[in-house]
């Protein structure tokens, strides 16, 4: 179907070439109808073979392949053959092709000569071997950008869907971490926080699969997540999470934001009601603003850690280039993080 639709658009480009020259000509020379249909569709149609001789066969078979002299001696040759065909059917119809009218209408008509005439076939034989030179280029340069944009499409989805499979393992290594102390405590609370765990995996398995989510489960998954942290420490966990502005029908990249709620529960003080964790996410139609803080704890430090947030900064940069504006600011005590994001 795409060489019908190929062949289609070459047959009607050359039809309406020839078409236009034909009622330019017929509207402004004294040409005969007979001459007009030999010099423009006739001789045409000999240009449109040398055309695509040089399209289809010399350049893919010696340009292509940087035969760059065997091209150009095959071009010359054949340029000079087209040139002495074209003589010779001129011959045949010399007197629409080869006689000549000089001045006024009714003027006695000449004989172009051999040199004359062969010399103007050559320069239009050129015209057309440089088209096709022309139009390989153009469309080689679109099929290999195409092509460019293709691969880099499905490098960018396949690095896309590794940062993703990341998140499960990594949230699901510290999510248990928080249960098994829980277990080994014999808390009371190990029940609620494997089933708060079973509502963040359904959410994480079977709804983060497109490549945007409604807002507002994201937001109830990150309230999930926070109630998780929260039953690991008891009535010692202390977080100040606040929400402004409207969530109508806005969308987001789905588990972009837990990184650094992670981050502070694993490397922050969450036990400290003087400095609770502060997490303040204000939304418009068109944009949201995430703002996170913790007490450091300099004694839970993870040499291994570190690969939430560096996933965060990539998926950004993969999924709103241009669109968004990370803060973090790591100080002696505090740790925050500020996102502009525009949904």
């Amino acid at each position: 179907m795409k060489r019908s639709w190929q062949l289609f658009w070459h047959v009607l480009v050359w039809t309406g070439v020839i078409l236009f020259f034909v009622i330019v000509v017929h509207n402004n020379t004294p040409m005969s109808t007979h001459a007009i249909v030999v010099n423009f569709v006739l001789f045409g149609l000999i240009n449109i073979t040398l055309f695509y001789l040089n399209y289809l066969v010399f350049i893919p078979r010696f340009l292509n392949r940087k035969r760059y002299g065997v091209y150009i001696a095959t071009i010359l040759v054949t340029i000079i053959a087209y040139g002495l065909a074209k003589y010779s059917l001129a011959l045949i119809f010399k007197e629409d092709v080869l006689m000549h009218a000089k001045g006024m209408k009714d003027a006695k008509k000449e004989l172009i000569g051999f040199w004359s005439y062969f010399s103007s076939t050559l320069f239009t034989s050129i015209i057309f071997v440089f088209l096709s030179v022309l139009l390989k280029f153009s469309v080689d340069w679109f099929l290999n950008e195409r092509i460019q944009r293709d691969l880099e499409n499905q490098r960018l989805t396949a690095e896309l869907a590794f940062l993703k499979s990341q998140i499960n393992p990594h949230f699901l290594f510290n999510s248990l971490n928080s249960i098994y102390s829980l277990a080994y405590q014999r808390s009371e609370n190990t029940p609620g926080a494997i089933l708060k765990l079973s509502e963040i995996m359904r959410y994480m398995l079977y709804e983060c699969n497109d490549n945007k989510v409604d807002l507002s489960k994201e937001l109830q998954y990150l309230q999930n997540y926070i109630d998780l942290q929260k039953i690991r420490f008891g009535h010692n966990a202390y977080i100040d999470f606040k929400i402004d502005g409207k969530v109508t029908d806005q969308k987001i990249v789905p588990l972009l934001l837990i990184a650094f709620i992670e981050n502070a529960f694993k490397h922050g003080i969450a036990n400290d009601s003087l400095t609770p964790i502060t997490l303040f996410i204000n939304i418009n139609q068109q944009n949201l603003q995430f703002y996170i803080q913790n007490k450091k704890n300099n004694n839970n430090r993870d040499a291994i850690g570190g690969i939430g947030l560096h996933n965060v900064k990539r998926r950004l940069d993969l999924l709103y280039p241009g669109k968004y504006n990370l803060d973090i600011r790591d100080e002696i005590d505090t740790y925050t993080c500020e996102l502009s994001l525009v949904l």
